[in-house]
Formats: C-alpha cells, sequence, structure tokens
C-alpha cells in the first residue's frame, strides 16, 4: 500500500471510529457524583459551536430539547402527535449527529421531549396545552411504543445519561385542582390522586408502565420523571410511593414566585422586586430565600418519607426573566440552596437563540437598538455577552 492510500485508509478508518457511539459505560454512577451543574438546549437550531461554549464553561450535562428543530413531518421525531407510527429516519439522524458533537466535548446528555403522542406542545398547538394524553390510554400506550424505539435507536450512546420522559406534564388539566394555595402546602395534591388514581390522568401509572416498557430495551440508562402540575414540587404528593427501579431520578422545575420570574412581570412594568410581597395563591406573599426554602418543604418530606438519596435529585430547570428587578439575587439565592441541599441542577437557559430573556450573559440591560436592526435586515447577529454579576450568580458554582 502507498503512502497516498495508507494515508486515505487511516483517515477513513478514524473517521469511522469516531462516528460510532462508544458502549458499555454504567451511566448511573454520572448521577452518583453530586451535584451535577448543568443547563437547557432549547435551541431552534443546533450547531457545534453551542456544545462547544457550553464546555468552555465548564457545564456538565446539557438537557436538551429537540421539539423546536426542522421536522420532516409536523413533530420532531414523532411524524404525527396525533398518530404515532414510528421514529422518523430524517429527524433521528439529525439528532444522532447532535449526540456526536456532545460526545465530542464530553457533555452529557439528558433527552427530553416536549411532545409525546396525545400531548403535542403548545407552541405548535395554537398555544393551548394538548391533554389528550391524559384523558385517553391509547395515547400512552403511543406514548409507550414511542419510548421503546427511541430508546433502542439511541441506548448506546454513553453521552446520554437519561431520558426525560415528557417535559412538565399537566395531568391535572381541568380538572379543577388549584395550581397554587399557600406556600408549603401539597395535601391538595394527595387528595387530588386519590380521586383520579383509577384513570388516564394518573401519572404515577403512566411513569410505571412505561419505565418497564424501556426497561425491556435497555437496562443501563437512567430514567428522569418529573413531577406533576407542570413540575411543582409539591406535586410529587401525587405519587403513592417512589418506583424499584434503581436508576430512577426524580426532578422538578422551580420558577416561583411565577408573578415575579416571568416575562409577564416585565410587560407588566416589572411592578414585583425580588425579595419582596409577590402574589400567590389567593394572596400576597413576602418571597426570599426562606421562602424558596419553605416552598420545597413539601417535596423534602417526601424525598425523606421514601428514603430517596439525594443524588437522585434533580433540579432541572430554574431562572428568572434577566430584566426583572432582582433577577441576580433570585438566581444568586436560588444556587445557593440547591449547592447546600446537594442536588443536581441545570439552569434556564444558555444561548438560547429564539429569545434573550433567559439569556444571562447579556445582564439585565436592553439588547441594542443596533441588535434589532439587525435582525430586521434578516440577519442573525450575536448578543453582546460579556462577564456580569447577574449571570456570575450561576458560573461562580461552574467554575
Amino acid at each position: 500500500m502507498n503512502t497516498v492510500y495508507r494515508t486515505m485508509f487511516l483517515c477513513i478508518f478514524c473517521a469511522c471510529f469516531y462516528l460510532v457511539p462508544s458502549y458499555g459505560s454504567d451511566k448511573i454512577t454520572f448521577w452518583n457524583m453530586t451535584p451535577q451543574r448543568g443547563t437547557n438546549c432549547m435551541n431552534e437550531v443546533p450547531t457545534e459551536a453551542w456544545f462547544k461554549d457550553a464546555k468552555e464553561i465548564n457545564i456538565k450535562w446539557v438537557r436538551l430539547v429537540y421539539d423546536k428543530w426542522d421536522a420532516e413531518g409536523r413533530d420532531f421525531l414523532l411524524g404525527d402527535a396525533d398518530n404515532y407510527q414510528g421514529l422518523i429516519q430524517k429527524d433521528l439522524n439529525t439528532l444522532k449527529q447532535v449526540l456526536l458533537w456532545a460526545d465530542q466535548y464530553d457533555l452529557k446528555i439528558v433527552i427530553t421531549p416536549l411532545s409525546l403522542p396525545g400531548c403535542r406542545w403548545s407552541q405548535h398547538n395554537n398555544h393551548r396545552y394538548d391533554a389528550r394524553i391524559w384523558e385517553q390510554y391509547h395515547y400512552q400506550e403511543a406514548a409507550i411504543r414511542f419510548w421503546v424505539d427511541l430508546a433502542k435507536a439511541l441506548r448506546n450512546y454513553d453521552c446520554i445519561v437519561a431520558y426525560d420522559i415528557i417535559n412538565e406534564p399537566y395531568p391535572e388539566m381541568g380538572t379543577g385542582l388549584e395550581e397554587q394555595t399557600t406556600v408549603g402546602d401539597a395535601q391538595r395534591f394527595s387528595t387530588w390522586y386519590e380521586q383520579y388514581k383509577n384513570t388516564p390522568h394518573n401519572l404515577y401509572d403512566f411513569y410505571h408502565r412505561i419505565i418497564q416498557a424501556i426497561r425491556e430495551v435497555d437496562r443501563d440508562t437512567p430514567i428522569m420523571v418529573e413531577s406533576g402540575f407542570y413540575s411543582q414540587p409539591p406535586s410529587y404528593c401525587e405519587f403513592p410511593d417512589t418506583f424499584s427501579d434503581d436508576r430512577i431520578l426524580y426532578s422538578v422545575h422551580m420558577y416561583e414566585p411565577y408573578a415575579f420570574t416571568s416575562n409577564g412581570n416585565f410587560r407588566s412594568g416589572a411592578k414585583y422586586v425580588y425579595p419582596g410581597n409577590i402574589p400567590f395563591g389567593d394572596g400576597i406573599v413576602w418571597w426570599d430565600k426562606n421562602t424558596i426554602r419553605k416552598y420545597f418543604e413539601p417535596f423534602e418530606n417526601w424525598i425523606k418519607i421514601h428514603n430517596i438519596p439525594l443524588n437522585k435529585i434533580v433540579v432541572s430547570e430554574f431562572g428568572c426573566m434577566r430584566r426583572n428587578p432582582g433577577a441576580e439575587r433570585y438566581l444568586s439565592d436560588m444556587v445557593s440552596i440547591l449547592e447546600d441541599k446537594k442536588y443536581h441542577w441545570a439552569f434556564y437557559a444558555f444561548r438560547e437563540d429564539g429569545w434573550d430573556g433567559y439569556d444571562y450573559e447579556i445582564g439585565t440591560k436592553a439588547l441594542p437598538w443596533s441588535y434589532w436592526q439587525a435582525r430586521e435586515r434578516g440577519e442573525f447577529p450575536l448578543p453582546p455577552r460579556e462577564p456580569n454579576p447577574l449571570f456570575n450568580s450561576i458560573r461562580k458554582p461552574l467554575e
């Protein structure tokens, strides 16, 4: 073999070797080291540069949401959430390419769908929550088939350290359950469960069946479950027990008090400040670091009752619209609490390409008019990101 052909052979061999996912790691060991600090990627267009940048600030894991990506059909991977017939190969190939980028930069991935059969992401459903999966068992059976297909396709990718079954489930939709009452209250969730446990609204039963099905094809990849009512921590009190599988992670999201953290607060003139008096439930509550701790208490009691190790607990989303007054203090308090509790966590979000509201590297100021002029011209300029106190709230624990 001459020198030219030998060089070509080695290049092709190395390329093929690189493109094959690695096998055989014990994925749960990633979560046995506490805490693992990560972020959410809910971008419209995945890029290799995003993963490179995340690696450079020492992010360890990424909750990867793919539903915004260009799809072959109406719903990415699903084809059609109304009638699931199998994974869409072109979409799957796109996902696999993104996983190779993650593997290249040693970032661990939690695969997270926003849509399942009978539960289409609201932004792809005329901004209406799709609750069919919590009303009709046949959509749950289709969701189980989807996850079995996806687990078969992805089980050998070592960069994947969990399957998050569904983002922010809302099985309580349409049942009259109050979203908020008082800080620290969870009784309404256990009362609700007793009423709906023999119906498709039973999230615990749905998880139990889907976990069993996934384990038929993938015994090793951890599975992440989220609590009900948009992943509220207190709603775990709906669950009568934990799951016997020892590779289950229990996830919650934290955006309370939502009247403060949301974009709605900024649009209405940022009338709520943290710490301060902020609407919650039927009243006004003084929200500060101690109130946040109290809000987590029902969830923590549930953890203790069921003897769940702290390394199985994940706060997989938390954040605050960056321009709300007190955002820096809120993020600092949240990170401090999560670090004290030794929970895994992932902030929302890192360099989101569709909206700047939770891009903390921009700071608390408005984007310059020149940025918006460029967008109007059809350009996609990078926002002016630089070190600032807001992002430092999250950056310091990553170092």
